[in-house]
Formats: structure tokens, C-alpha cells, sequence
């Protein structure tokens, strides 16, 4: 399938805010998008910027169905069919959204919460995680004593999200905001900050580096932090903030990177 080798397994973020996150997971024999939520032009080009492109691709994963997570599938079913897993209520919520007739001809694969599942040489495990969608996950994706963790678009750190995520080797982690930049935010209403900052909302920096101290153990390498917003949070003080933590529980083994909307991250390899 490619024209280089890979070894273990590779991550590149290709992109992540709230316009839109797609990150891509790959082996030497497999190659899968963890979201599509850039448009189809965008995830063409930060493949090709890697030296990338879709014939490489062989399926993709949704963790759930807002369209800063699906707004591609649309123009990339047309243009290659991919298998696309979700859970039954994540893939119903999406063919429901008027606007994507040609959702209906994708070529989906429903897997069941918390049961795993293989894509070529990936075992993956899905989980529970509270947000205000229909069902949506995290994953721990494994491929032998390797694993990665995505973990964003979720309110507040469950238990159960805390021990799968326990023992990944890299993890892409959601730090959507400042708790102080978003309070002091004028565009937003009141209410939409307690969305926000809700329960089934989105991880602010604090809590995004207390999950990052929490589980820095040995087998821990690094982290991509995500899902930055454009006007609560800048990617200095989100990176300051986790790598605080990270320093004070000693784990200084631990490199951080943070997501952008505009451009991929460097790709990282276990």
C-alpha cells in the first residue's frame, strides 16, 4: 500500500478546533481518519502535505455525529466509498441530517459501545463518553503493545474514560477552553458558556492537565491536546498549562503537542 515504511504505529492531528478535526492513525499495512469533520478539499490537501493520500485510507471512525466531526463524509463518499464504523445511534443521527443525502449510499459498519473490533492490524475499543450528542465515544486504538487514545468533545472526566485511556501510549486530548478567556468572553451568550462548561460539554485546560497528570505513567509518550477554540483558549497557554502538570507529577518522558485548525501537527511515531 505505501511507497515507505512504517514501523509501529504513526499520528498526525491533520487538523482540530471547532471548524473541524480529523486525525489520522496508521501501520504499515493499515491507515485509518479518526473523524472527517474538515471539508473533503482540506483532508486531500493535509494528506498530501504528509505525503498522504486517500487511496491510503481504509476506513474511517466517528466518535460522534456534529459536524465539526462529519462534515466531510458527504463529498468523500462521493469521491471514494469508504467503510465508515460508528455506533447505530451515531450513524442514524447522521443519515437524519438533511443536508447529507449521500450519506444514505455510504457503506457503513455499526459496532456496539464498549465491544472491540478489528480494522486490518487495529483492535479497537470504544467507550462511553458525556457530551451532548446521540451516543458518543472515545477510542483506545491497539495495535500489539502499542496503543492510541482519542479522547475529546466530552464535559467532565468519567472513571470509566480515565482507566481506558489509563494505559495508551499517545493520546489525542481535548482542551477546548480557558475557564477565564470563556467567562470573559462577549461574543458568547450566558447560556452557551454553560453548555460549555457543563457536564456534557467540553474539558477545559485545568481539567485536560489534571487527566494528563493522572495517568503519565511510564508507558505514556505523548500527547496532542485538541479541540482548541478559536477565541477561549491560545495554544501557548493550553500547552503551559498541561506541561505544568506533566513537570510536577515527574513526568518529564512526556512530550506535548497542540493541535491546530490550519495545518497538521508533526506526525508522531511509537
Amino acid at each position: 500500500m505505501y511507497n515507505h515504511v512504517l514501523v509501529g504505529i504513526h499520528v498526525t492531528v491533520l487538523g482540530s478546533g471547532s471548524a473541524g478535526n480529523c486525525t489520522l492513525i496508521e501501520t504499515e499495512a493499515t491507515a485509518i481518519l479518526v473523524d472527517a469533520g474538515l471539508s473533503s478539499r482540506q483532508i486531500v490537501e493535509r494528506l498530501r502535505l504528509i505525503d498522504r493520500n486517500l487511496d491510503q485510507v481504509d476506513a474511517i471512525l466517528l466518535t460522534h455525529e456534529h459536524s465539526d466531526h462529519t462534515g466531510a463524509l458527504d463529498v468523500l463518499n462521493k469521491q471514494r466509498p469508504f467503510p465508515v464504523y460508528a455506533n447505530r445511534l451515531t450513524a442514524e443521527a447522521v443519515l437524519n441530517n438533511p443536508q447529507c443525502n449521500g450519506l444514505k449510499r455510504i457503506s457503513w459498519r455499526l459496532f456496539s459501545t464498549g465491544s472491540p473490533f478489528e480494522i486490518g492490524d487495529f483492535t479497537i475499543e470504544s467507550f462511553s463518553v458525556p457530551h451532548d450528542a446521540q451516543d458518543p465515544v472515545g477510542f483506545t486504538i491497539h495495535h500489539g503493545e502499542l496503543s492510541v487514545g482519542v479522547l475529546t468533545d466530552l464535559g467532565h472526566v468519567t472513571k470509566l474514560a480515565l482507566e481506558r485511556v489509563r494505559s495508551v501510549s499517545a493520546l489525542v486530548l481535548e482542551a477546548n477552553h480557558d475557564v477565564k478567556l470563556l467567562q470573559e468572553d462577549t461574543a458568547r451568550p450566558w447560556a452557551t458558556k454553560q453548555r460549555i462548561m457543563g457536564r456534557h460539554g467540553h474539558l477545559s485546560n485545568d481539567t485536560a492537565a489534571t487527566l494528563a497528570g493522572e495517568i503519565a505513567g511510564d508507558r505514556l509518550r505523548h500527547i496532542f491536546l485538541a479541540h482548541l477554540s478559536r477565541d477561549c483558549n491560545r495554544p501557548d497557554l493550553a500547552h503551559q498549562v498541561v506541561s505544568h502538570t506533566l513537570r510536577q507529577a515527574g513526568a518529564t518522558h512526556v512530550s506535548v503537542a497542540v493541535s491546530s485548525q490550519q495545518k497538521p501537527t508533526n506526525t508522531f511515531s511509537l
